[in-house]
């Protein structure tokens, strides 16, 4: 049977794969799960189980955040419902409210269709492997259900915007005042609370795509579409311009100039930010596999140490939490500061920006023009077993043969896709013939080794 948890909750089609009652069944397990573990709160033992539910604007996210409360209440935990928030904002309510954990409800980046559920331990945390494995093995069995007053409540939380609000305006010491910035929201969660905090800031705010209705939220617009907020900054005249997810969980940017600033680039910018503020941990960055060798020379002449991890956000974290270090991301936007949070915060990291850009007295495209991206191919390889391949001797001598031609101006990274039966081969190099011609060539040696 295949695992329900993938790299970042349980994801699916809402009402198809994800229906309400396997939400029920999922978040009553969570309950029994989470009652188990040791409690973080000393106040713990004498009040019932509490934890905070959170969702994005989707339709789907009314009837989902129904059942997850039902299945919470049903076993004698008390639901603290706050609404249409980030998902970072859950992370950090969680921990301020002192639950014992929270819950997401949220597909992030895809489209309306999907839907997702995530969980948070006290403290605000992305749970470990282990803990996910137990919550799905507690899924089976037979849930002892509470009678009378046992029985969990479903509680309104009218402050947890504001708390977030408050926290966000506390993670920045410079005011933003003359900056102007377009923030595309992706009819999404930071439909609101991303201009509020961004204007509480001092900027002047230009939101577009604000008006979630529950079916539109990523249509074409967002971190995943960038052409809208281009236009809008030239059209501005805007000192930059900021792209959010559904959950705004993640921020990419664009300059004045209307050019792209993705996440290594932004952070490049944080990071050199943290540097001249004495707040870098042994000037240590950590990004994944996927972020490209510009941000590793960019970083290497700026005297910071890049530490590398697998892909997705988790891996990131785990990171940072094992070396106490300061700064760590993905190529995609997630940016994690673990002085102010516990996961990615896209609007945490537009403030952030923002807070360099005035410290400094610079414009986005300067800041970020430190880091020069190296063209890259990525060519997707379909075979029968692709751990077997990417692991096979003939694509480790072509890898290894690969890497000594390319030397310090390229590099070749060759992994088993996470979700498919394929092996992705991707080369960065000098130029983008070069990029395209060793990529062709390893391609062609999965191939065959997968024959």
């Amino acid at each position: 049977m295949a695992r329900l948890f993938g790299t970042d909750g349980v994801r699916g089609l809402a009402n198809a794969e994800l229906t309400p009652e396997l939400a029920l069944r999922l978040a009553s397990a969570a309950a029994v799960v989470f009652q188990e573990l040791p409690a973080s709160d000393p106040g713990a033992s004498t009040r019932r189980p509490r934890a905070v539910v959170g969702r994005d604007p989707r339709a789907s996210g009314e009837m989902l955040e129904a059942a997850v409360c039902a299945g919470l209440a049903a076993t004698g935990v008390d639901a603290i419902c706050i609404g249409v928030v980030p998902t970072p904002a859950v992370a950090f309510l969680t921990a301020d409210y002192h639950a014992d954990f929270g819950v997401m409800i949220s597909a992030s980046h895809n489209p309306m269709p999907d839907n997702g559920i995530k969980f948070f331990s006290a403290g605000g945390h992305k749970l470990e492997d282990e803990v996910e494995d137990r919550i799905e093995a507690a899924m089976e069995d037979d849930i002892v259900r509470p009678i009378g007053a046992a029985v969990g409540r479903v509680l309104d939380a009218p402050d947890a915007g504001e708390r977030y609000r408050k926290h966000l305006a506390q993670a920045i010491d410079t005011r933003l005042d003359g900056l102007t910035v377009v923030v595309d929201c992706a009819h999404g969660s930071a439909s609101q609370l991303g201009p509020q905090a961004y204007a509480d800031a001092g900027a002047t705010v230009i939101a577009i795509h604000a008006e979630p209705d529950g079916l539109n939220i990523n249509a074409d617009c967002g971190s995943t579409h960038m052409d809208k907020l281009q236009a809008a900054v030239l059209e501005h005249g805007a000192d930059l311009g900021l792209a959010h997810d559904g959950d705004a969980d993640r921020c990419l940017a664009v300059d004045s100039t209307g050019q792209i600033v993705d996440g290594d680039a932004i952070m490049a910018v944080l990071a050199t930010s943290l540097r001249d503020q004495g707040k870098l941990r042994e000037n240590v960055l950590v990004a994944t596999v996927m972020s490209n060798l510009g941000l590793h020379i960019a970083m290497r002449e700026a005297g910071i140490t890049v530490h590398t991890t697998a892909v997705g956000d988790r891996y990131v974290v785990e990171e940072l939490r094992r070396g106490g270090y300061s700064l760590g991301g993905e190529q995609s936007g997630h940016i994690v500061v673990p002085g102010s949070g516990t996961t990615g915060d896209g609007i945490l990291t537009g403030l952030m920006i923002m807070a360099r850009m005035a410290a400094t007295s610079s414009r986005l495209a300067d800041l970020a023009g430190i880091v020069t991206v190296l063209p890259q191919e990525l060519i997707n390889v379909r075979v029968g077993d692709k751990h077997a391949v990417a692991h096979s001797d003939s694509v480790k001598q072509a890898v290894t043969a690969a890497e000594a031609e390319l030397g310090e101006t390229g590099r070749v990274l060759l992994r088993p896709s996470g979700t498919e039966q394929l092996v992705r081969v991707m080369v960065e190099a000098a130029t983008p013939e070069v990029a395209l011609e060793v990529a062709g060539r390893l391609a062609g040696v999965v191939e065959s080794a997968g024959g």
